[in-house]
């Protein structure tokens, strides 16, 4: 399995706590994989897809040169094995699959969940997925809860990528399943009605979240967000790592 990593040949697996959505302060161990299917602008972990070679554009990139990252550094196959071995020492048993993308490698996530449960009935796994690739086999029979983050327009996603109608309408009929949209600006919200709407998402089960990689961006959003949450009935989630840790790798 392909995952994005901490230092050079260090998987990114970690303990803290969960920062956003219906886990929020939950103690989690995080496993980050590399790869991903959308790139988008404001991306926080755009080690796991931006690399040399590749014409994707990130905001980072009006700072200066354009932040590339190379492949061969930023990534670490992991055999499941290893990968079992290692989540079974860890003393929480709440696992969250992370990314970049992690359905882009479900095939030998399914197994390696499986035996995970296989060792510890007690393990809890949460898949942080951006809701355009169905989950199938092991892993959609075996993941206890989807994380899903469709992405708007202002993620620099051209529509036809990020939006799958069909995916979309499976996750919203599926209890499993909870939303988390990043809103940059108000007006957004239109664009978030629509889409909770035409997918059939329960507003119960929709998290909006201000984009902002810094305490101080996230505090500029989160009132009138906040406001647009009650007035709509969607659910309100910051993004607590940001606050206790800052933008880092690992946390």
């Amino acid at each position: 399995m392909r995952l994005a990593v901490t230092d050079p040949g260090v998987p990114e697996i970690f303990l803290s706590l969960q920062g956003e959505g219906v886990s929020a302060g939950k103690p989690s161990v995080f496993v980050r994989f590399s790869q991903c299917n959308l790139h988008c602008a404001w991306c926080d972990t755009a080690y796991t897809w931006n690399f040399q070679g590749t014409e994707f554009v990130h905001r980072d990139d009006a700072l200066g040169a354009p932040r590339k990252f190379d492949r061969a550094a930023e990534t670490v196959d992991v055999s499941v094995e290893t990968l079992v071995a290692r989540l079974i020492e860890q003393s929480c048993r709440r696992i969250i699959f992370t990314g970049g993308e992690p359905l882009l490698q479900q095939r030998d996530l399914g197994v390696l969940i499986q035996r995970l449960k296989a060792t510890d009935p007690d393990f809890y796994i949460e898949i942080e997925t951006n809701g355009s690739i169905k989950p199938a086999g092991l892993a959609a029979e075996l993941i206890d809860q989807f994380n899903v983050s469709p992405k708007l327009a202002h993620s620099g996603n051209a529509a036809a990528i990020r939006l799958k109608p069909d995916v979309l309408a499976f996750y919203a009929a599926d209890p499993r399943a909870n939303f988390k949209i990043v809103v940059a600006d108000p007006s957004d919200l239109e664009e978030v009605h629509e889409l909770v709407s035409s997918s059939g998402m329960p507003p119960a089960r929709v998290w909006l979240m201000p984009e902002g990689r810094t305490p101080q961006e996230l505090r500029s959003r989160e009132r009138w967000l906040a406001e647009a949450c009650l007035k709509a009935g969607y659910n309100f989630t910051d993004r607590l790592h940001i606050h206790l840790y800052g933008d880092t790798r690992g946390t």
